[in-house]
């Protein structure tokens, strides 16, 4: 087994604990595998081990690393979410290329992937990026502006809305860890309750992945533990 394919399966295996020690069903929790600055033979090395759900930070970089794997495997269907922060003039070539979007956090970006979604595709999967702790190095919208905002986003025609994400600031305890996701469930929860329907909670990373599924985060977003310490340079 390759040291990516053993990564994989650790994770997997943290998962796997973190959800029994809360008491949560197995398999409840997805993974999807942050695989940006790393090249398409990482990816599909994940995806030889059955990972089908990719995460990238930066448009051409993804592009480009999709354009290769559909080159090197034909005919392999894996699901590509964009995570990172979005300019106005990225939003086509998003809404062309992407399944899922995390990190919407105003509603002129929602429009603009709602117009610009091709009509042969399905409705583009969408989650509000929620700036749950309030840092001003963050993206995402406040949480006293959320509930406004999904509301908007719900009602756009080529999006299907389907959860909250958020990134919160570092804490060295897993007590600490949880209590800005604790904010971001009980959000969640008060948004189900005015009618809006939300199956998603994107939090976690490979720092506070117990935390994350403790807290009811449904899709788990790991690149470090996964594929390695990341390279910049480029």
């Amino acid at each position: 087994m390759s040291s990516i394919s053993h990564n994989l399966q650790a994770v997997r295996d943290r998962i796997a604990t973190a959800e029994k020690a809360a008491g949560r069903a197995a398999d409840e929790v997805g993974l999807l595998a942050v695989s940006k600055t790393f090249d398409a033979a990482a990816v599909l090395e994940v995806a030889e081990a059955g990972q089908r759900r990719f995460g990238e930070n930066y448009l051409q970089e993804a592009l480009d690393k999709m354009a290769e794997v559909s080159r090197l495997r034909p005919g392999l269907l894996l699901e590509w979410h964009f995570i990172g922060p979005i300019q106005s003039n990225k939003t086509r070539l998003i809404a062309e290329h992407f399944d899922w979007v995390h990190s919407v956090d105003r509603f002129k970006i929602a429009q603009r992937l709602s117009d610009q979604r091709p009509e042969s595709l399905p409705p583009l999967n969408i989650c509000l990026q929620v700036n749950i702790s309030g840092e001003a190095s963050k993206s995402g919208v406040p949480p006293r502006e959320a509930i406004a905002l999904a509301m908007q986003v719900a009602a756009l025609p080529r999006l299907r809305l389907r959860g909250l994400m958020t990134i919160p600031e570092p804490a060295a305890t897993e007590e600490r860890q949880r209590g800005p996701l604790r904010a971001l469930r009980l959000l969640a929860a008060d948004m189900r309750e005015r009618g809006i329907a939300l199956d998603t909670l994107s939090m976690g990373m490979s720092n506070d992945l117990e935390a994350a599924v403790a807290e009811g985060a449904t899709l788990v977003r790991i690149g470090t533990a996964i594929f390695g310490k990341r390279n910049y340079a480029h």
